[in-house]
């Protein structure tokens, strides 16, 4: 593939759907905006293949969903490894980039030499979707189980939707001539609609009676979802990675008896929704006394972003509900008496 081809296809998901079968897909790379996540951060290296494993399912899930506004995911745990989560914002046009942000916390003296989804312990892996103003979110939450967080989303979409579904991904950091190391990332997605959906009241085969897809499906579409199936399990890591091998290839290496066909990709960007008047209403719900608390010696609050490392800094009495002044350091009192107002 040429370097005009990898730049193309790099950070984008590509949909397809397999004719032959009626099983649809994504296709995703992620380089630059995997980069631009973990490189604000100092995660050690279990941390950043976590991270970049739950970017890379985000940015595959994202664009399944009618999505208004915004798609989280998080995995919460009792190990070394305490949250990370995921943020895709729907694109805000037709032809706009989805953008995408990413955080992770952890106990640095409790990381070990196991892999790194077993630093996370025991804990739960959600879905969360917030369609913005008027809406009611919608979260969807299964227990940790199948040794990786693309086995959880595939363990979600089994209980919680009912949808057979299969990731294969994978991450790592790459090198180009006469480039900078950095990460890379890449994944296929399959889904397919059951023609009859169980009830999850009467458990599956998997884990700790978790459903999965093999219980929801049968004859035909069992065949035709087990033949996808073992046509992924021939993919590579590099094929996935890329950059040599573009996704429109991958699909026609992978799946050409199954007469795959693609539609416009997504493009990604890295993008944080944070701004000085979103910290503001964090803040709007506290006391004049509890900003105090949170007053440093140089007489001003901060808060810095954990996704994107953006620092902030306040002036305490324009914050909470007892504020004196606004963000401009105008009095209130003055900025809404009738006179003020009149002029």
């Amino acid at each position: 593939m040429s370097k005009i081809n990898q730049i193309a296809w790099d950070d984008t998901v590509l949909p397809f759907q397999l004719d032959r079968s009626s099983i649809r897909g994504r296709v995703a790379r992620l380089d630059g905006v995997l980069d631009n996540i973990l490189s604000r951060h100092d995660y050690p290296a279990s941390v950043s293949a976590l991270v970049a494993e739950l970017a890379l399912l985000t940015a595959l899930i994202g664009p399944t969903i009618k999505l208004r506004w915004k798609l989280s995911l998080q995995v919460r745990g009792n190990g070394a490894v305490r949250t990370i989560a995921t943020d895709y914002y729907a694109p805000e046009s037709d032809g706009a980039p989805a953008r995408m942000r990413a955080w992770a916390s952890f106990d640095a003296d409790r990381l070990d030499d196991r892999p790194a989804f077993e630093q996370i312990g025991e804990g739960y892996f959600a879905i969360l979707i917030d369609q913005g103003s008027g809406s009611t979110p919608y979260q969807g939450i299964t227990p940790l189980a199948g040794g990786s967080l693309a086995a959880c989303a595939q363990t979600y979409f089994a209980q919680s939707e009912q949808l057979p579904t299969r990731f294969q991904v994978a991450s790592g950091r790459s090198q180009l001539s006469g480039e900078a190391e950095h990460w890379r990332a890449g994944g296929i997605m399959l889904q397919t609609l059951p023609a009859k959906p169980m009830s999850p009241a009467e458990g599956g085969s998997g884990e700790e009676g978790l459903i999965e897809a093999a219980d929801i499906l049968q004859g035909a579409e069992s065949e035709d979802w087990n033949r996808a199936n073992l046509l992924l399990d021939t993919v590579e890591t590099l094929e996935l990675i890329g950059p040599t091998v573009g996704p429109t290839d991958l699909l026609l290496r992978l799946f050409h008896e199954e007469t795959p066909r693609v539609f416009d990709a997504q493009r990604v960007e890295f993008g944080c929704s944070c701004t000085a008047d979103r910290v503001r209403g964090t803040l709007s719900i506290y006391s004049a006394k509890d900003i105090a608390h949170m007053t440093t010696d140089a007489g001003i609050v901060t808060a810095d972003c954990q996704f994107c490392g953006a620092h902030y800094e306040f002036d305490p009495q324009s914050l909470g509900f007892e504020a004196t002044v606004d963000a401009d350091g105008q009095p209130l009192s003055d900025a809404g008496s009738p006179d003020k107002a009149a002029e």
